[in-house]
């Protein structure tokens, strides 16, 4: 009995999650319509958040400083690092390229308070004088982020939008080659942008991510958070990119998804590695609760359904988890049942369910991902989605751990390392 409410539970969760992405598929497959204003020359500052960056800041800068465009500059946060980050970005672009270092005890106290000593930075050096906060562009960038070359001129228009806050670009692994692994980590970016991100921008509740974002610094002003990190924009949380996107919506800020241009950074090459990666996410979705009373209350009805949703993906993971451990029993349940029956009661639903039920999903992403990888063919890309859905089992163990860090007490930021 056990066994049989485990798996119907199980069960029901996965369809209830099917029918929620096979709705944002078929949104996505829509085309938008820009709202169009008066064009302005804007100032575009990249803000990097730096803590022991020397591996990947060079390449990183020399891609900002090469962008086409006319006014914009890079400020690198050396967050107390105990490398050569400081070195790196001394000998990048002097004209194009500032430092800020900053040191302990203000220093590690999360990437939310490094980025709002960089706003704070810029107010106080006088960079920013003489610019209308409206027409001032912040883009986070992550130490091992490389923008397309035309990154600038594909998020431009969708600023002439007064009321858009933010516009999250694509996300792609530049070592994608470099094994399975890597592999599914783009594929993974990829169908998030072009299903999920794509069909939020008509429902209103596109989320920002830590590498990409670009956001209008009279949105950010919006923010201000007089009791956390200084009265920044960006909060304390473990997903401050989650919860800042959130609270943009809440201040009645439209937030965009653009899907001409990406940032490409550095696929996690190690199992471990990559599930403590994931276990900060998904503790920073845990502590992303807290924002549900301000979702109910200032969100409009559409856009706060589906942040609930979003939202209660921690809680869902977790009830999913328990899918294999129900199916186990069942099976066990069943072979019991056989040897008891002196007959085989197993029947060919008990292989055609559980991969209608797992893989339908695979078609879906194969057929999308094949567009940004045309040189993998569809066979192929259908084939590597089916690996893809074994690879979400890496969010059980993320999960559970995460899980494990929040009932403890432990609020560390585990930075994933660079290679």
């Amino acid at each position: 009995m056990t066994g049989e409410i485990l798996l119907g539970s199980a069960i029901a969760i996965i369809v209830m999650a099917g029918c929620y992405n096979t709705a944002l598929f078929l949104l996505s497959r829509r085309r938008v319509r820009r709202v169009r204003g008066p064009r302005q020359q804007r100032l575009y500052v990249f803000l990097l958040a730096c803590l022991n960056e020397e591996k990947v800041l060079a390449e990183s800068l020399a891609r900002i400083t090469a962008l086409p465009a006319g006014n914009f500059l890079a400020l690198v946060i050396d967050d107390g690092s105990d490398d050569a980050t400081a070195e790196v970005a001394r000998a990048a672009d002097s004209e194009r390229v500032r430092l800020l270092q900053r040191t302990l005890p203000d220093a590690r106290r999360g990437k939310g308070a490094a980025l709002n000593a960089g706003i704070r930075h810029l107010r106080e050096s006088g960079l920013l004088d003489g610019y209308d906060p409206h027409d001032v562009i912040v883009c986070v960038v992550d130490a091992d982020g490389r923008l397309d070359e035309h990154v600038v001129q594909s998020v431009d228009p969708f600023f002439d939008n007064p009321r858009t806050g933010a516009t999250q670009v694509g996300v792609r692994m530049y070592n994608r080659h470099l094994g399975l692994l890597a592999r599914l980590q783009d594929m993974e970016f990829v169908i998030y942008g072009d299903i999920f991100q794509c069909a939020r921008r008509y429902i209103g509740s596109v989320g920002m991510g830590g590498n990409g974002q670009f956001m209008r610094l009279a949105a950010l002003d919006s923010l201000a958070l007089p009791g956390e990190t200084a009265g920044g924009p960006w909060s304390d949380s473990l997903t401050e990119d989650l919860d800042l996107g959130v609270r943009l919506i809440a201040r009645g800020w439209t937030n965009q998804h653009c899907t001409a241009a990406a940032v490409s950074q550095q696929a996690v090459l190690d199992v471990r590695r990559l599930v403590r990666q994931r276990s900060r996410w998904f503790q920073g979705h845990l502590q992303s609760a807290g924002l549900v009373p301000l979702i109910l209350r200032s969100v409009p009805t559409r856009a706060a359904v589906d942040l609930l949703y979003h939202l209660s993906s921690p809680v869902l993971i977790l009830l999913t988890s328990l899918l294999p451990l129900s199916f186990l029993v069942a099976v066990a349940g069943t072979v019991i049942g056989s040897v008891q029956a002196g007959r085989a009661l197993i029947s060919p639903m008990w292989i055609i369910g559980p991969y209608l039920l797992s893989f339908t999903a695979a078609y879906a992403y194969g057929f999308v991902y094949r567009r940004r990888e045309r040189g993998l063919g569809l066979v192929r890309s259908i084939l590597l989605s089916h690996v893809f859905i074994f690879y979400g089992y890496i969010w059980f163990a993320a999960g559970w751990w995460g899980l494990w860090r929040m009932l403890t007490g432990k609020q560390t930021w585990l930075k994933t390392a660079r290679t």
